[in-house]
Order: C-alpha cells, then structure tokens, then sequence
C-alpha cells in the first residue's frame, strides 16, 4: 500500500512540473508576441491619431488621383495630337513627292492642293467649272484701286482702251453705253486727247502713269498695235480683285451686257463665229484619199474667240493667260493678238508646251453678235430682226463707223432699211 502512494504523489509531482513548463513557455510566447499586452492604454489615441492620419491619407489620394486623371488625360491628347501632326507630316510628305516627279501633273496638283473625293454615282459627278478669284492687292495700283471703288459695281467694270485715231467711234460707243445707262465703264486713255474727250463729257477715265513703251504705241499705234497693250494693262485690274468686259470701241451697246453673263468659266468670250456649227464647234471630216480605208479622218473644229470682246475673272488662269499673250507679243511684234489670244486658250499640252488650264465660255452669237451674223443673215431674217441683241460687234467690215452708226439707226431709231445700203462684206 505504501508503494501504491508513493507511485501516486510521484505521477502528481511530474503533472505539476509539466504544468508549471507549460505555463512558463506559454508565457514566453505571450511576452513575444504581445510586449504592450493584450490591453493598451494608449490604444484609443492611436487609434484616433491612425484614422486621422488615414484621412488625410485619404484625401491626398484622391488629389493625386484626381491629378492623375488629369496628366493621364492631357498625355492622352497630346499623343492624339502628336499622331495627328504625324498623319499630316506624312501626308505633306507623299504629296511633295508627288508634286517632285515628272508625270501626271493635274493629278498632282490636285493632290498637293486639295482633297481627294470619291466619285458619286452615275450621272452625279460634275467637276469645277472656274478658278477661286485672287487675293486683290491694292498696292499694286493705289490710285486705279481708288478709280475702280468708284466707278465698278460689284466687282465688275467694262474696259475701253482708246487713243484719239478712234475718237469718232468712242462717242458713238459712249452715246450707246448713256443710252442704256451703263455706270461701270471706264475709258483707258491713251493720250492726251482721249483723256480730254472724257473728262469734258463725264466719261470715267483712266490715264496711266507714263510708260515709254506702252506710250509710244498708245499715241501712235492702229488698232491692232492697240489691241495688244491691253493685255499688258488689263493685269493690274485683275489683280485688284476687278472682273473685267474687255471691249474695242467698234462696239454699240443695246443692253446692259452684265445682266446676260453666266460667270462660270475664267474666260467668256463672244465668237468670231456666226451658226451654231461654228460658234459652239463640231466635228469636221477631212478627207485624205491616198489613205485608202483609213481616208477619212474626224477633226474637232471651232472659229475663234473675239479678243476685242470679253469677260475675264480675276484668277490666277486669267493672268498667266494674259502673261502669255503679252509676252509673246512682246517677242513676236508681227503676231495678230487674237490668234495669240486664241493659241493660248485652246492648244493642249504636248511635249515642249504646257497648256493653258483655264476655264472658257463661248457667248450666245445672237446676243453678243458679230457684224457678220447681223449683215449675212440677221437682217435678212424677218423673225431674226425682231431679236434685240446685247451688243453689236463691227469686227468684220472696215467701214466701221459708218456701219456703227447704221446699227443705232436700225436698233435704236426704229429705221428697218437702215442696214440695206450695204454689203454683206466689205467689197
């Protein structure tokens, strides 16, 4: 029995010391993991501080992310921006190489200038028919600039050049140009004389700074050494911003010529012609024989456009034309300026020529009318003498004066036989 105790208080013991290992190791771990214990009494200021702080914290997050956004944003559009002057860089590249090669010059001109489009459906596609007017430039002229303000209407303004070998014929234009009350219409004049004639029977008239080449021939110069200064002098007009109605003064004026203008083309001209056929053009058969099968070859045909009559807008097409004619005129003194005129106006580009791209327009032939359609057919035409033209051009019959005067008898006076003493041409 002994024995038996002695075995229990011996097992009690070793609990007791396995306890007491326990606890102390328990303690240990406490201590480590805990070293302000479970209960601190600075807790709750911690704690009011950390979620202070966490405000604050807060709030500056959400500026930074608010700024964020911003520099996100702005970085965003500058590469939008930085990709769209990339495009364009690119863009202007390939159409400077395409304006750089030798070939296909509209099509790189129209590249290098304007945007390229789709073609619409059948039927629905119609191309530009003019050119955009110039930028006008007062300093080029100041005292033409100040004339024309106050002569043009709109823009517009009718052009006379003349010197005192046509005095007679300017006041029977001028009398006609009254008659209708035409106000924009301007006398170039071409000496003293002219200038004289203007000013005493309040004519609007222009007389240009002293120019020794322009002014030899103006003083001296017949018609058609006349003829041709006007293409040098009509370029100051156009680049004012002027349209310009270019007229000899073989010309009686029936009706305001500004009311009957389409002003779709760069260049509208009357005609030399004097039908349909001939005015508008048609396809001219020449036959060659000797070809055999191949005899018969088509030709496009049309007369010419009358360089003493015309309406010319301010483009850059008008004036280089113009630049054309008084340069070749200028180096080929024997040419006639309509056919130079015309030459310019109409030969394709070919190899050692480039063409004229200028938009032209043939008038009506009945209304803006030669003396050839008048004398040959008009006049012998019951329907057709009841038709009052716009003008009446004496470009085909040298008796100019005589003939004019008879075109205001018939036209304006009412007398029917007044054009029956003369021929149909000028024989």
């Amino acid at each position: 029995m002994a024995g038996r105790r002695d075995k229990a208080q011996s097992f009690r013991g070793s609990r007791i010391a396995i306890a007491i290992v326990i606890g102390v190791l328990l303690g240990c771990v406490i201590a480590f993991c805990f070293p302000h214990g479970f209960i601190n009494p600075t807790a709750s200021v911690q704690t009011r501080r950390i979620g202070k702080s966490d405000f604050q914290i807060g709030s500056s997050l959400c500026e930074s992310s608010e700024r964020s956004k911003m520099l996100k944003s702005e970085i965003v559009s500058l590469s939008e921006k930085n990709s769209e002057l990339k495009k364009q860089v690119r863009d202007l590249t390939e159409k400077l190489q395409l304006a750089e090669q030798g070939k296909d010059n509209a099509q790189k001109q129209f590249l290098v200038l304007g945007e390229q489009h789709k073609a619409g459906p059948f039927g629905t596609v119609k191309a530009l028919r003019t050119n955009p007017t110039v930028v006008p430039d007062e300093s080029v002229n100041p005292r033409l600039a100040k004339i024309l303000e106050k002569v043009g209407v709109q823009k517009e303004i009718i052009v006379v050049l003349a010197n005192s070998n046509v005095k007679e014929m300017l006041e029977v234009q001028v009398s006609s140009i009254k008659r209708v009350g035409i106000p924009n219409y301007l006398v170039i004049a071409l000496d003293d004389h002219i200038e004289e004639f203007c000013k005493s029977n309040d004519v609007p008239v222009y007389k240009r700074d002293p120019d020794s080449g322009i002014d030899a021939v103006g003083r001296t110069g017949g018609n058609h050494a006349v003829s041709g200064l006007k293409f040098h002098i009509l370029r100051e007009f156009l680049q004012l911003g002027y349209s310009v109605l270019l007229s000899d003064v073989d010309i009686i004026y029936l009706q305001n010529p500004f009311n009957h203008l389409y002003r779709d083309s760069d260049v509208e001209s009357m005609t030399d012609g004097h039908n349909n056929m001939t005015a508008y053009g048609y396809n001219d058969v020449f036959d060659e024989p000797a070809m055999g099968w191949a005899r018969y070859a088509h030709t496009m045909r049309i007369w010419v456009y009358n360089s003493g009559f015309f309406f010319i807008r301010p483009t850059i097409p008008s004036i280089e034309l113009l630049d054309r004619v008084a340069d070749r005129l200028a180096r080929q003194p024997n040419s006639w300026d309509q056919a130079v005129f015309n030459e310019e106006l109409f030969f394709p580009s070919h190899p050692g020529y480039d063409g004229l791209h200028a938009a032209k327009r043939t008038m009506d032939f009945y209304m803006f009318m030669n003396s050839k359609v008048l004398f040959k057919t008009v006049r012998k035409d019951a329907k057709l003498k009841k038709l009052k033209p716009v003008i009446v051009h004496v470009n085909y019959h040298p008796d100019k004066l005589r003939r004019m005067k008879a075109v205001v008898e018939f036209y304006v006076n009412g007398k029917q036989d007044a054009l029956d003493p003369y021929p149909d041409g000028s024989q």
